[in-house]
């Protein structure tokens, strides 16, 4: 069946460009599509999966980059960890932190059939505890946690990121919300609104917005 007339998926709908842009992308892999229906059968909040478009775009990001390490803010149920796994190098490693232990077994379980149970390393705690005991450098940063400590993190990961290496963002037009006039009115939005504006006046590095499913920014680090 075509994408085009396919009903949306657990209740979501997607916009018809969206729909046609998936149609034009290879197929998910049927470990991901697995791993979608599980995550919504054990979690109250599946919209927080990073999902096949957006998934395969992290996918050909870690391709063209081939890092030797990764460091992700936000393992949820391990989707986004699988795509960005793909471009690793030989004897590469995966950084993963979140604070959710009721899905950590959901993303350890994806992490064993997707064969990186040896690169992913896994983090059950508030990443701004974990963060401080890392050690750099890492080549390509993840951010997709609460969106009121989005300039926490990027502050506390940006001095791990090598000088040339990738920090990518998800969420950052927060569903639209970032464009009102009441940007401020909730704490996840003014997060995001704030994590915008501080990446916009930051002379360290380059960034790009992309309107891509909920909004990628991508910054490079000079």
């Amino acid at each position: 069946m075509s994408i085009l007339n396919e009903k949306p998926q657990y209740g979501t709908t997607r916009p018809q460009y969206e729909r046609y842009a998936l149609e034009y992308t290879s197929p998910e892999p049927d470990l991901l599509r697995q791993l979608t229906r599980s995550t919504h059968f054990v979690s109250t909040t599946p919209g927080m999966l990073s999902g096949h478009l957006q998934g395969q775009f992290l996918r050909f990001v870690s391709r063209m980059l081939a890092p030797q390490r990764i460091l992700e803010i936000g393992t949820f149920s391990g989707y986004s960890a699988i795509c960005l796994a793909a471009g690793l190098k030989p004897g590469g490693e995966l950084l993963t932190i979140d604070n959710n232990a009721e899905l950590s077994e959901l993303a350890a379980s994806a992490f064993r059939k997707a064969g990186l149970s040896d690169i992913v390393r896994m983090y059950t705690d508030d990443a701004l505890n974990v963060i401080p005991g890392l050690n750099g450098p890492f080549d390509l940063v993840f951010i997709d946690a609460d969106k009121e400590n989005y300039t926490r993190y990027y502050e506390s990961t940006l001095p791990l990121l090598r000088q040339g290496g990738f920090l990518i963002a998800d969420n950052v037009l927060w569903y639209g919300k970032v464009l009102g006039k009441n940007a401020a009115g909730d704490k996840e939005t003014r997060g995001i609104a704030e994590f915008n504006e501080h990446v916009r006046n930051d002379d360290r590095v380059e960034h790009l917005l992309l309107p891509v499913r909920d909004g990628l920014m991508m910054v490079w680090k000079k």
